[in-house]
């Protein structure tokens, strides 16, 4: 059986509740921003990617929704969406319109719900509604994939990246660009520093280390204290800490307990100091 065609895109809006949708000429069809992933390329960076491209927006990510799954030629096609927010100017009258998409426009809901082509694009744009608010997310990462504990005779604080490791925190970059996370939280470990240091040393963010998320010096009260201060800061953050740290995060934050894997990520959306959804996502 042949593998799914696998394609990203956003439902992309704005402040008074208004949604951009994309007319294709070559199947006179309007839709949401979206196209098939590159090979190698995570799905989240597709959906970013995907949305410049055809609307000449940079956004944001917020909750995910639902995946469609339909037939496309003779394979199946399987789209993610999420919600997405444009990260500075939403005005789209510069954008050249081409071959692949020529005309886009901001709509009222119910009047981009009508102008819809297809039914799922209709469904989708339903479950959307409830989450159309203005949310920001707080992404929970563990370190990169380290030199093994029972080798390093020194501090432990100072235990480093395996290659491995290193190439891990390359490849999140754009994973965690997605989210337009602009406060960077790390444990003071080294093995946290360098798994996020080429996300900041990519957008400019500064990179904070602290010793409550350590492995060593956290506590309840100092995570509670320091996820708060993140969750009301009105601006994505990124927190990275440790196996043994993550329980007490989770606590912190009012979620579920997820188990990561070395270099993994749980995403938290929230709004006015209350989670909306969460996803997991791990590299490829």
């Amino acid at each position: 059986m042949p593998y799914d065609v696998v394609a990203a895109g956003a439902v992309v809006t704005r402040r008074g509740g208004e949604v951009l949708l994309v007319h294709r000429p070559r199947y006179d069809d309007w839709s949401f921003p979206k196209g098939k992933r590159d090979r190698g390329e995570h799905i989240l960076a597709t959906a970013v990617r995907e949305v410049a491209e055809e609307t000449g927006l940079h956004v944001r990510l917020g909750p995910r929704l639902d995946s469609q799954r339909y037939p496309s030629g003779k394979r199946m096609k399987t789209v993610h969406y999420w919600m997405g927010r444009a990260v500075g100017p939403d005005d789209i009258g510069s954008y050249l319109v081409n071959d692949e998409i020529d005309e886009l426009m901001w709509l009222p809901w119910e009047e981009a719900s009508a102008r819809l082509t297809y039914p799922h694009d209709r469904d989708t744009l339903a479950q959307a509604r409830p989450l159309r608010r203005n949310s920001r997310a707080l992404v929970v990462l563990r370190h990169g994939l380290a030199r093994s504990r029972d080798a390093w005779r020194r501090d432990d604080r100072l235990r480093p990246l395996l290659r491995t490791g290193t190439m891990q925190a390359e490849r999140l970059v754009p994973l965690l660009a997605a989210y337009d996370l602009s406060v960077i939280a790390s444990s003071s470990s080294q093995r946290c520093v360098k798994t996020v240091a080429p996300y900041s040393e990519t957008t400019g963010w500064p990179l904070a280390t602290h010793d409550a998320l350590t492995e060593e010096d956290a506590t309840a009260q100092g995570v509670l204290e320091l996820v708060d201060q993140l969750v009301y800061a009105k601006e994505g953050a990124l927190v990275c800490t440790h196996r043994p740290v993550l329980p007490t995060v989770y606590d912190a934050l009012g979620v579920d307990e997820a188990k990561l894997e070395p270099a993994a990520m749980l995403v938290v959306h929230h709004r006015k100091g209350k989670v909306v959804a969460t996803e997991q996502h791990t590299l490829l």
